[in-house]
């Protein structure tokens, strides 16, 4: 059974800059700042709704820099969601955060309010890149903050984006093997979306930015199989539908299943290397269960590409194989 978390959005609070392509009234669709008892109220509404689904679920705070919000709002905050910590409540609390508003006495504040994980917006560890999207923090403060948390017990979270102003494959690669080894929990790996009304935007319409394209951005699908290698979970793939996205959106990688278009771009290598120097012909294609559509493409587009190679391919289910695990037999009919 799924658990229910429930997410707080306080837009750009605590930010001290504008990041380049930051603007989380229109990603989150949350114009206003939350009150304690908008809190209460979320919490309340899932644990009546679904009392024995919230139990590993969190109550999470997005969209700002939560650590550097004025300090009364924070705990007044953080006191609300507190009061559904527990025995027959959700098991924690989670935030996001900047890498440089974290030390000892936040640590220690988070600890009081039972805040369990904590998400650090990296998004590069390339200091110029960080430079010219206006990050105001640097490489070094998200090492320093990553290791902080780490020792201090909380669950580690760390976002990243590819295709930032400045950036290119490489130093997003980098940034993949930076955050591997600091060994998150978590992570998130948003490709870069141009919003309205901020400055990407400009930047784009002056001709001194070109956006990804969501086929340029499949650079996710080998930066998705580097984490999980090490054990990390990718939590989210791609800017979440919703909100005003769709309203706000400029230029850039969106799409509403990107995660699914990488898989997909995973399950083709896969495929094709397993299938290199064979026979041409006809194939089945067994994989896990619920594998399918992955390892067919969106809308079979891996099938189509696999027939433009000269391989006629059918894929089926077979219970003993595990995700990205298959085996091919080869067929006289389909």
């Amino acid at each position: 059974m799924k658990h229910i978390n429930v997410s707080v959005f306080v837009p750009h609070a605590g930010c001290p800059h504008q990041c380049s392509f930051c603007n989380q009234r229109s990603i989150s669709g949350t114009k206003s700042q939350p009150t304690a008892q908008d809190v209460r109220d979320a919490a309340l509404i899932a644990m009546h709704s679904s009392p024995e689904r919230i139990k590993d679920g969190e109550i999470a705070f997005f969209g700002g820099s939560f650590t550097a919000i004025d300090r009364d709002y924070m705990i007044e905050l953080l006191s609300s969601a507190q009061e559904f910590i527990g025995e027959n409540g959700f098991k924690g609390i989670r935030i996001s955060t900047r890498p440089d508003a974290v030390d000892g006495e936040i640590c220690d504040i988070l600890e009081k309010y039972h805040v369990t994980a904590v998400e650090l917006g990296a998004q590069s560890t390339n200091d110029k890149v960080l430079a010219m999207n206006r990050r105001g923090h640097t490489r070094e403060d998200i090492f320093r903050s990553a290791r902080l948390l780490k020792e201090r017990g909380f669950e580690l979270g760390l976002q990243m984006m590819t295709g930032l102003y400045g950036s290119n494959d490489e130093d997003s690669i980098g940034t993949a093997r930076d955050i591997i080894s600091l060994s998150p929990d978590t992570a998130r790996i948003y490709p870069t979306v141009v919003i309205e009304n901020t400055e990407l935007a400009e930047l784009y319409r002056n001709g001194e930015y070109r956006p990804q394209t969501p086929e340029e951005a499949v650079l996710c699908a080998k930066i998705l199989p580097m984490f999980e290698r090490a054990g990390i979970k990718v939590i989210r793939l791609g800017l979440h539908s919703g909100g005003d996205v769709e309203g706000s959106f400029v230029a850039g990688a969106y799409h509403p299943a990107l995660r699914e278009m990488c898989e997909g771009h995973i399950y083709f290598d896969i495929i094709n290397k397993a299938l290199s120097g064979k026979e041409k012909g006809k194939y089945i294609i067994y994989v896990a269960p619920r594998e399918v559509s992955k390892a067919s493409g969106q809308r079979r587009c891996n099938i189509e590409k696999l027939r433009e190679l000269g391989y006629e391919c059918r894929i089926k289910e077979n219970a003993a194989l595990s995700a990205r695990d298959i085996t091919l037999e080869k067929v006289n009919l389909l």
